[in-house]
């Protein structure tokens, strides 16, 4: 049987990786998680009923959000969120979401705030990656994005040189290495607001993001001086924080029982044990160990 995930961009998979113990922890990247945190802390709203974090992984980040009701975790990598649920806790507040961010299995406006940090270097297709999380927001939700930068000072100085092919003034994203992808800042505000999204603010991040400076400063000095720099707006840093605002009108169903939709009709779901059906086409998926599978369709039984 063909399903309709046969066709979609090419996803980057994390599932069975070791990502949090060989990227994060004990891996000399404590400054970059501080400042990253710095930043969602100045960007996000002082509060609401329900956040989605796309890209959650092992829930790094998670517990920036507890001036939320509820929250959301979404990755494609089902061991990723496993280790987000050993550590966080299985309660009506957080929710784990197995899922295709490019089919986002989420009815219209529930959302009134989303987050994807570390995340969009990775997608193949960043358009409809936007227009998903548009679709999920209330009108005037808050989102906030991560994204490489192209335009950063070391590639400035590297093309200056001759030491790197691709210019870091061209708008077109670079794919340095596969499904590694950064981006132009003007080209990510231009997509932003064909997706629907007007920007607010901008922060640069990770301005002090080489290993000798890392070794040789002490981690309290880089975090307060990145800090400050946060505030110039030059964005000249490997990363960039963005805050939009989704413009337009959205049905609002925040207030919906159902937080779910089928991820390739939208119709209505229904859930009996671990298997959820769409009523409309009748594909279905599973839960697994609380975890909400959208992967892929369970295969037909006929």
């Amino acid at each position: 049987m063909t399903h309709p995930h046969d066709s979609r961009p090419p996803i980057c998979d994390y599932e069975g990786s070791n990502y949090r113990t060989e990227f994060w922890e004990g891996r000399g990247r404590d400054y970059e998680d501080r400042v990253e945190r710095i930043a969602l802390e100045r960007l996000l709203p002082h509060g609401g009923r329900r956040l989605l974090e796309v890209g959650a992984g092992f829930g790094r980040l998670t517990n920036e959000y507890n001036a939320f009701g509820q929250v959301v975790l979404l990755d494609y990598s089902l061991s990723q969120l496993q280790y987000a649920q050993e550590n966080l806790g299985r309660s009506a507040r957080y929710v784990y979401v197995a899922a295709d961010a490019y089919h986002l299995p989420f009815h219209p406006g529930v959302f009134d705030a989303v987050t994807m940090v570390r995340v969009l270097h990775h997608m193949a297709n960043i358009e409809a990656v936007l227009t998903q999380i548009r679709r999920v927001l209330v009108q005037n939700g808050v989102f906030i994005l991560e994204h490489a930068n192209k335009r950063n000072l070391k590639s400035i100085v590297r093309h200056a040189l001759k030491k790197q092919s691709w210019d870091p003034n061209d708008l077109a994203p670079v794919e340095f290495v596969e499904l590694n992808f950064d981006f132009h800042p003007e080209h990510i505000r231009r997509e932003l607001q064909r997706s629907g999204f007007t920007i607010q603010q901008r922060l640069p991040v990770s301005l002090f993001r080489l290993d000798q400076l890392k070794d040789t400063v002490p981690l309290d000095v880089l975090t307060k001086l990145d800090s400050m720099f946060q505030s110039t707006g030059l964005l000249y840093t490997p990363s960039i924080f963005v805050r939009s605002i989704a413009v337009g009108s959205t049905p609002n169903n925040l207030g919906r029982d159902m937080l779910f939709a089928c991820p390739e009709c939208g119709g209505e779901l229904e859930r009996r044990g671990d298997t959820i059906t769409c009523l409309r086409d009748g594909l279905r998926w599973s839960v697994r160990d609380g975890i909400y599978d959208f992967k892929a369709p369970l295969e037909s039984d006929e």
